[in-house]
């Protein structure tokens, strides 16, 4: 393809070279997103098969859990947050550097799940800003896959990255389950408990 040189920069397609700083920054902020150790109940499991050989997490450049939260710009909150454990994902939140992000895992993490008592803080987004909900009980490594790749996307964006800076709020983004668990349609109990009595 030959290059049209009479219009200067502006004949040019827009590649690597006439590409704009922002969007190599925010490519490079996608493709390299270091998450912090932060597994509290049984999602911390499937978290922990997702880094695994099976899906290999070192595909998006995430291969290393940080165990120093000065190392980590994602933070994965896989499980339910107890009202003692609140503060403590604040500081650790706190200390993550700069631009942070969190993908909620689990219905617990994310609602308080099936502990709806006053131990169980309702939801981590009263803690820190959620970008990524990830359904699910446990969600599998596919729908934290997904998740990610819905975060560098959100990431690669920009929008995110603005919506941070001027409101301190995360995306909000709930994604779809993608490992099998399908969540039982209220009307197919009642179908199967009719059937069983029949």
């Amino acid at each position: 393809m030959p290059i049209d040189l009479s219009q200067g920069l502006e004949g040019l397609d827009h590649n690597f070279l006439t590409g704009k700083l922002e969007d190599l920054v925010k490519w490079s902020r996608s493709m390299s997103s270091w998450p912090a150790t932060f597994g509290l109940a049984c999602c911390a499991i499937e978290m922990m098969a997702a880094g695994g050989a099976h899906y290999d997490l070192a595909r998006f450049g995430m291969e290393v859990f940080r165990a120093s939260p000065r190392q980590a710009d994602l933070m994965i909150v896989a499980g339910r947050v107890s009202q003692k454990m609140a503060p403590v994902l604040r500081q650790i939140y706190d200390q993550m550097m700069e631009p942070k992000w969190v993908i909620s895992m689990g219905v617990c993490a994310s609602t308080g799940g099936m502990f709806n008592n006053y131990a169980i803080v309702q939801g981590v987004d009263q803690i820190v800003p959620v970008d990524v909900y990830a359904p699910g009980c446990p969600p599998g490594p596919e729908t934290l896959m997904h998740s990610i790749l819905t975060l560098h996307e959100l990431i690669r964006g920009g929008e995110i990255t603005r919506r941070r800076g001027a409101t301190g709020a995360g995306a909000g983004v709930t994604v779809e389950q993608r490992d099998g668990q399908a969540a039982p349609a209220l009307g197919a109990t009642a179908v199967s408990l009719q059937a069983g009595r029949a």
